[in-house]
């Protein structure tokens, strides 16, 4: 399992209708909730789910 922190940017295996394939984490915990970078939408998604579609996760600057 993979250390994931608010404020990380997410890059998934296949992008969202938009395009983009990048998502910003904005709550962790058993769901994550994540924004799309491309259009601004939000998704409430399980974390194994989320484990499952990761190819890489950049590290975000909120260091709180």
């Amino acid at each position: 399992m993979q250390e994931l922190a608010i404020g990380d940017i997410l890059i998934t295996k296949k992008p969202h209708p938009c395009g983009s394939s990048e998502w910003e984490i904005l709550r962790t915990g058993a769901d994550l909730r994540l924004k799309c970078l491309g259009c601004g939408r939000m998704i409430l998604l399980a974390r194994r789910e989320a484990e499952k579609r990761l190819r890489a996760v950049k590290p975000g600057g909120n260091d709180a």
